[in-house]
This record gives structure tokens, sequence and C-alpha cells, in this order.
């Protein structure tokens, strides 16, 4: 059975309650007797908090405001929800040569009002700097705070035209992207590639982070937050 506190004592006297009439024996010695078949050990649940970590495109295109703009609304809400889970959320963005993280992983409204306020925007598309910086946030959470439970959310077309060392910058963002699905973090892709022009890479990204690609109908809070929260809740494939 182990230590005395892993024994519940109410579940115990409920298991041995039906044998009393017949161990008189022992019932000479003790007003309620116990054996140790009877002994029945707490079972602790464990409240796992998440990580909602948002990887996000800010290369040039039309959309990129409105990406923006759903991925700050999804932010907020998920923190404003979160609180009683203590549920961390953070961002990092992609764009021009680098990868930034906007907001390091935490459960502060106010701290993501202030960081979500500038975020830089415009130029080429450094997918796996993206990738490589969401790895090693992932990495330094689950080495300090090994109980959380983290989730990626990656929007993007699956297109990166800048690499950071020597490989084609596509199979570079792969490598990275094999490297986070080694890790066991569960992710998923939102496909930010208008419909008439997508060439698949979203999807082969997702292949490669072993997560599924969603395409939405329109990029609002919304909408991203129910997929999100989805995922969150064991997914709906």
């Amino acid at each position: 059975m182990g230590k005395t506190d892993d024994v519940a004592f109410d579940a115990t006297l409920r298991a041995a309650a039906p044998f009393q009439k017949r161990r008189v024996e022992q019932r000479k010695r003790v007003a309620f007797a116990i054996q140790k078949d009877d002994l029945q050990r707490k079972v602790r649940v464990k409240r796992t908090a998440n990580l909602v970590l948002f990887l996000v495109d800010a290369s040039w295109s039309m959309a990129v405001a409105e990406r923006m703009n759903a991925t700050k609304g999804a932010i907020l809400s998920l923190l404003t929800d979160a609180y009683q889970r203590r549920d961390r959320v953070g961002l990092i963005v992609f764009q021009k040569d680098r990868a930034t993280l906007v907001l390091p992983p935490t459960t502060s409204v106010q701290l993501a009002q202030r960081a979500l306020v500038d975020i830089p925007v415009g130029g080429k598309t450094p997918l796996s700097a993206g990738l490589l910086l969401a790895y090693d946030v992932l990495l330094r959470e689950k080495y300090v705070h090994p109980d959380v439970e983290p989730l990626l959310i990656t929007l993007t077309d699956g297109a990166g035209n800048v690499a950071i060392g020597s490989q084609p910058p596509q199979e570079e963002a792969y490598h990275f992207a094999e490297l986070i699905a080694s890790e066991h973090v569960r992710s998923i892709v939102i496909n930010m590639e208008h419909a008439a022009f997508d060439q698949g890479l979203a999807q082969m990204l997702a292949d490669h982070l072993k997560a599924p690609c969603y395409a939405l109908n329109e990029i609002k809070a919304e909408n991203l937050l129910h997929t999100v929260k989805q995922e969150m809740a064991g997914g709906s494939q």
C-alpha cells in the first residue's frame, strides 16, 4: 500500500463494512476490523495546465492584419478563460530574417495586452527560424514545467523562403518541424493560403509536425479560439 497518507480512509471503511460479522475474533480486540485486503489507495487527480504557443507568419501579405487581429483576440480570450487552470499562452512571430518571441508564456492578460500592441510585420518568410524558436521555447518549458501540456498553433501558408543554415528553406523548415514532433508536442496548423492558390504546403508542414491541418472559412478570433479549444479538449479528428 505504501505510505499511510496514501490510504483512502472512507473507501477503506466502506470496503471492510460488509465483513464485520465474520470477523468476530478480531473485533474482540478492536471496534472495527480492517484487514490488508480492505485498504484502498487515494486517487489523486492532478490538474494539468496547458501551454498554448502561437507561431504566426507575420511576413507581408494582404491578410496579415486579419491574421494578427484573430491571433490577438484568441490569445486574450484564452488567457481570460484560463485563469482558474493556470494555463499560459505565448506568441512567436516570424518575418523578414528572424523570429521573435513577442509574448513569452504568461498567465497575465495585462502583460499580453501590452505585448500585442505593436507587432512587427512585413518582409520575407523565415518559417524555419520560427519553428526553431518554437522548438527552443517548448523544450525550455518542458524542463521548467514538466506537468504542462503544450499545444503549438502555427498560422502559415507553409511556404518558407529564408533559411538559417545551408539547407533549402523548405527542407530546413521540415527538419525543425520533425524535431518538434519528436518531443511529442501536440500541434495544429492553420492554413493561411487562399484555397484557389493552395499548393498543399501547409498540409506538408502539418505532416512533418504530425499535426492536423485546418483551413478556416474566416480567420476570425472566435473561429480560431473554437479550433484551439477543440484541440485542448482532445481533438476532433
